[in-house]
């Protein structure tokens, strides 16, 4: 399993219309091969940032399966009129766990 992290700004205004849309886009993404699970969280100190991190099951579910798909050009279409910049992307894997 990978973690997805993308930072995400959004245009300063339009917080509360991008997370009106976001229940819908990430249906979208979530039907997709090796999506796990995911998670949205908006900062503390500047309210137009997010974190999404999104859980797959391999980096090429994420990388060729998802943004190789329409999938990924619907998802783009339903949020990515929101973003102030391209969002900041880079994937994880597990060194330690409490497990």
């Amino acid at each position: 399993m990978i973690i997805e992290f993308a930072q995400l700004t959004i245009r300063p205004g339009s917080e509360w219309q991008f997370e009106t849309a976001f229940p819908a886009a990430i249906k979208v993404l979530g039907a997709s091969k090796g999506y796990l699970s995911h998670e949205l969280r908006r900062s503390i100190e500047t309210s137009n940032r997010y974190a999404l991190i999104v859980q797959w099951q391999t980096l090429e579910d994420h990388t060729v399966g998802f943004r190789g798909s329409p999938a990924f050009t619907q998802w783009r279409a339903q949020i990515g009129p929101f973003f102030e910049s391209a969002p900041v992307v880079e994937h994880f894997q597990a060194v330690a766990s409490a497990d």
